[in-house]
């Protein structure tokens, strides 16, 4: 028989801070730097952690360079070659960032296994895996994370999504040091339209980070911010980072050209498994499955600086209504509160 859990299950829309006492006299007093000591590779990272996504609009070499100023985070997206490597190390001979601020992504295949180990060989400042599948629960999947922590044990393994406990730990016990939470809150993925699997973002969070820190893991919150507050809400509910793509979208620093319409400009954003993706890369979408992506024009929107300044400031921002001097304190000072709305709609268009 099927069964339903019945237990309550909530989304970043669904919830706000309750602001608490604060000692802090300024936004500028707050410290949103972060340092992790990984379980299984055991390197230590320092910086903010927000992460570009690894999708090939915002996963790029452009972005890495400007986020890695403000200490952020750059999964870089798994299409670039070997060749596309060697030459950004090359040209960059200067990219003290390169170890501690971006990652190489690779999909669970055989070929991709074999280009990512290029990769490294190419480039050996990395110390970063980030390995993406659209479903973290298959048993191949698992192996595949075993099979790359023999081949890397001493680099940092992302994997995943997933959006339970039990396949939080599966994952960091089978080698894996981040566990990428979230499936089908995207701005561009269908999955849920597509197939009906989902979980709410936020709740997913809040359980998955219980089970990945009693193994001394951690867990990106992957996908479902749509607006700063969504990236403090994610970190008020335990993820230690966050990861963003369609807040990233539309800037100079990602790939595709600025498209002209009717006097205004856009850049286009696509989910990778799109249809748009999977003509560009694998010549369509095979006849055995669907296309759980969509494409979307959105409006060009220069340099990412101005949206990497909003978002911190804003993360500052809730730091100070919860009494939260370090943003490694967040989760401790966090009561949501549910509601019914996030804001008034009398002038959204």
């Amino acid at each position: 028989m099927p069964r339903v859990d019945a237990d309550l299950k909530l989304d970043f829309k669904d919830v706000l801070f309750r602001p608490k006492r604060s000692s802090l006299k300024s936004r500028s007093e707050v410290d949103l730097q972060r340092t992790f000591t990984f379980r299984n590779s055991k390197h230590t990272y320092t910086g903010i952690p927000v992460i570009a996504a690894n999708m090939d609009t915002t996963g790029t070499f452009e972005m890495a360079k400007v986020l890695s100023k403000h200490t952020l985070f750059t999964a870089i997206h798994k299409h670039y070659s070997v060749e596309d490597w060697k030459n950004f190390a090359a040209s960059h001979p200067d990219l003290t960032f390169l170890p501690q601020h971006v990652a190489a992504s690779s999909g669970s295949g055989n070929a991709d296994l074999e280009k990512l180990c290029a990769i490294l060989e190419a480039v050996p400042a990395l110390k970063y895996i980030c390995l993406d599948v659209a479903n973290g629960y298959s048993e191949y999947f698992v192996e595949f994370v075993k099979t790359v922590r023999a081949k890397f044990p001493k680099h940092t393994i992302m994997a995943g999504n997933v959006v339970t406990g039990e396949m939080v730990e599966e994952l960091i016990l089978s080698g894996a040091d981040i566990i990428k939470v979230g499936i089908g809150p995207g701005s561009v993925c269908t999955t849920r339209i597509k197939t009906g699997v989902g979980y709410p973002q936020l709740s997913a969070v809040i359980e998955c980070a219980d089970s990945a820190h009693g193994l001394k893991g951690h867990i990106i919150s992957d996908g479902g911010c749509s607006c700063p507050g969504d990236v403090a809400k994610a970190f008020g509910a335990g993820a230690d980072f966050v990861m963003m793509g369609g807040m990233l979208a539309g800037h100079d620093q990602c790939s595709g050209e600025v498209i002209e319409k009717n006097g205004k400009k856009y850049k286009l954003f696509y989910g990778m498994s799109s249809d748009t993706a999977m003509k560009k890369y694998v010549g369509g979408v095979a006849e055995y499955r669907a296309s759980e992506g969509r494409t979307v024009e959105v409006p060009y929107r220069g340099d990412v600086e101005n949206t990497i300044r909003d978002v911190l400031g804003g993360l500052r921002s809730t730091c100070t209504y919860v009494g939260a001097a370090k943003l490694k304190e967040l989760s401790r000072r966090t009561t949501f509160i549910r509601v019914t709305q996030q804001s008034s709609q009398m002038f959204s268009s």
